[in-house]
C-alpha cells in the first residue's frame, strides 16, 4: 500500500541540511537563554560544588560554544568537530542532570533524558554525514 521511494541522493542531503541548521537553532537557543537569563555564574557554581574545577570557566566555555558554534554549524563548517563537541556536552548533561530524573522530560516525568537522547543522535548523524573520510586508494 504503502511503499518507499528509492533513497534520491540530493532528497537525502537536503534533510540532513534541514536537520543540521535545526540543531543549530536548539543549540544556540541553550547558550543564548543561558546568558541572557544570567545563568552563567549559577551553572559555573553548580559544576564547583558536584566536584568539577573551574565551575565557571567550563560554564563559559559550554555557553561560547553553544553561541559561537552554531552559526558555523548551520553553514555547513566545521561540522564533525563541532557535533563531537556537542555530543560530548550533552552527553555530560545527560549523564549529570537527565539520566537520574529517568526518561520523560514532561508527562510521564520531569527534566528526564528523552530530549537529550534525540540531541544527541541527531548530532552523531549529522557528524557522520561530514565525518573524515579514508583516503582514496
Amino acid at each position: 500500500m504503502f511503499r518507499s521511494a528509492p533513497v534520491d541522493a540530493s532528497r537525502a542531503a537536503l534533510a540532513l541540511a534541514v536537520l543540521r541548521v535545526a540543531l543549530a537553532g536548539l543549540l544556540a537557543a541553550h547558550g543564548w537563554a543561558r546568558l541572557i537569563a544570567g545563568g552563567v555564574v549559577p551553572f559555573g557554581a553548580w559544576l564547583d560544588s558536584i566536584g568539577f574545577p573551574f565551575g565557571i570557566g567550563i560554564a563559559s566555555a559550554v555557553t561560547a560554544i553553544e553561541i559561537l558554534g552554531t552559526p558555523l554549524l548551520a553553514l555547513r563548517r566545521f561540522v564533525f568537530p563541532l557535533c563531537c563537541v556537542y555530543v560530548a556536552i550533552y552527553l555530560a548533561g545527560l549523564v549529570l542532570v537527565h539520566w537520574p530524573a529517568g526518561w520523560f522530560v514532561v508527562g510521564l516525568g520531569r527534566n528526564g533524558m528523552e530530549y537529550s537522547v534525540l540531541l544527541i543522535v541527531c548530532l552523531a548523524a549529522v557528524a557522520w554525514q561530514d565525518a573524515p573520510r579514508g583516503r582514496a586508494r
